[in-house]
């Protein structure tokens, strides 16, 4: 199965993908996450304000399969919450990449150097 792995974004090894702006990092998962997960029906997400460390989860995602949680990419302060999902989650499912869950403002620029390009994302959508 082909996923869309739009190639301005940057991914995770745990299926999120990521795009910057300056230091707001915004965070969602990818095509081939919401695959794997099935129907999306809920998406707990942090309150704005709340810090969150790099690689720590920061919320939970919830299919009609699984539990799964969301895990942060960077460390930083929550700047923004897509709250469109609280009443629609399935966005996630169906626009994926427009679908996003939170915004970070990141701490440490740094961290942003470990995530993966879209080319080198791809091999692990094929793994599974």
């Amino acid at each position: 199965m082909e996923f869309k792995t739009p190639e301005e974004l940057r991914y995770t090894k745990d299926h999120e993908w990521i795009s910057s702006d300056g230091d707001v990092i915004t965070i969602g998962i990818t095509d081939f996450a919401q695959s794997q997960l099935g129907d999306i029906v809920f998406v707990e997400l942090p309150e704005v304000g709340t810090t969150v460390e790099n690689n720590s989860p920061f919320g939970v995602v919830e299919s009609i399969k699984s539990v799964s949680d969301l895990i942060a990419p960077v460390s930083g302060e929550i700047v923004e919450v897509n709250t469109d999902l609280d009443n629609a989650p399935e966005q996630c499912n169906s626009a994926p990449f427009k679908a996003w869950m939170i915004k970070i403002r990141c701490s440490n620029l740094d961290e942003l150097d470990s995530l993966l390009s879209a080319q080198d994302y791809l091999p692990l959508c094929q793994e599974n």
